[in-house]
């Protein structure tokens, strides 16, 4: 059998809305983590590691900190000589104008040229926005062994959030997928798709150019080219994935997967330590840990300064945390300044922003709710206004 040509397509162009303010001025795979990374680093790295040569990129909600990013970082290097790397935002196709995409699947469409120009064998689509380590070629071997039109990978995941997702039954000897579901309000299965699918590429762009003629359609991949495809009886499989898996699509699930880094069982940077995570270097003085500073179970990244309590959080590089401050259970963004005897607790606070001196942010019940300032706020007793279920903390202007 011949070798088989694939290339991968990276979907990182959506809004991220459930991730409240932190994605209010940058999409979400931008957004940064575990201290020192972003979200988009962990499908890229992925991409490398497992020796895949092709990689598109689709951008379109407020694109700039994510090119700024891979512009910085070491991705450019990684694919370069014989292998590609290539962003592919929405784009004038004709005299119309440009055309958005408008779900996972029409942006797969949209760039239907640039994957003809490879002409591969099979499709990997990959979701830029969860936090995992996987090889994708152990994937692709299982998709090739069952002759499959289309391979998921799938993992199981608390009944509680199953309804965040496309859920899937399976034959328990064969893993041949028998039904799927896209984010039921009442799921039958834990069983989730994570949202990386491997295609036989001629399959997939019969599906696509058959969805665009469709007079009414959502355009994605979970609510109309996978259930088109159960339909028809093509050979879909289940690709089962047990290891380290977190998508980040709220800031419930964000602060979570920031807060396992702390446990070494579940920091996903010691699993499989010769599978690197790559990013942007940063250009940043030394910690400085002031004589009067305390510190228990934290990540604490170059540049910050501390002078007051960091206990089970994450600070990215930058922060700097004032006398007589204490942060518990929380994630604090690049560049952010905390005053002197501030109090957070069970928050997120987002990338240059200043919480005033005396300032109290604070979640007794993270379960419930969790405390979020976004991006390049000023937050100042006389000028706060907690508003909203989510109790998101605003600047009244």
């Amino acid at each position: 059998m011949k070798k088989q040509k694939w290339i991968a397509l990276l979907l990182a162009g959506g809004k991220g809305t459930r991730l409240n303010l932190l994605t209010k001025s940058l999409v979400k795979p931008a957004v940064p983590f575990g201290g020192k990374y972003r979200i988009i680093d962990f499908a890229l790295s992925n991409c490398k590691n497992s020796g895949i040569e092709t990689v598109g990129i689709l951008t379109q909600y407020r694109p700039f900190e994510l090119h700024a990013h891979l512009g910085r970082c070491s991705y450019w290097n990684n694919y370069s000589g014989y292998s590609s790397l290539t962003i592919l935002p929405p784009y004038s196709r004709s005299e119309l104008g440009v055309e958005w995409y408008e779900g996972t699947a029409h942006a797969v469409y949209q760039n239907i040229e640039y994957i003809e120009h490879y002409n591969p064998d099979h499709v990997l689509i990959v979701s830029g926005d969860q936090i995992y380590k996987m090889d994708y070629s152990l994937m692709l071997e299982q998709h090739l062994e069952t002759n499959a039109d289309c391979t998921i990978s799938v993992a199981e995941v608390p009944w509680e959030e199953a309804s965040r997702f496309g859920l899937m039954k399976v034959h328990p000897k064969t893993h041949r997928i028998t039904s799927f579901e896209e984010k039921p309000m009442k799921p039958t299965s834990n069983l989730a798709s994570m949202g990386i699918y491997i295609f036989k590429w001629p399959i997939l762009k019969e599906y696509l150019l058959r969805e665009e003629r469709k007079e009414y359609s959502h355009r994605d991949f979970g609510r109309d080219i996978i259930p088109s495809m159960l339909a028809d009886e093509l050979q879909l499989y289940a690709y089962y994935f047990n290891k380290y898996w977190k998508d980040v699509g709220t800031v419930h699930s964000y602060w979570e997967a920031n807060l396992d880094l702390l446990m070494g069982e579940r920091n996903i940077f010691l699993q499989n330590p010769e599978w690197r995570i790559h990013t942007a270097s940063c250009d940043e003085p030394p910690l400085y840990f002031d004589q009067r500073a305390k510190m228990h179970q934290c990540i604490i990244s170059e540049g910050c300064e501390i002078y007051g309590t960091i206990e089970n959080s994450v600070l990215f590089n930058g922060v700097k945390v004032g006398k007589g401050a204490v942060i518990k259970n929380s994630v604090i963004l690049p560049q952010t300044i905390i005053g002197d005897n501030v109090w957070i607790e069970n928050a997120v606070v987002g990338s240059q922003t200043q919480i005033m001196d005396g300032v109290i942010i604070v979640s007794k019940n993270p379960d419930a709710y969790l405390m979020v300032v976004g991006h390049n706020e000023i937050i100042d007793p006389a000028l706060l206004d907690i508003s909203g279920t989510n109790k998101v903390i605003t600047v009244v202007s």
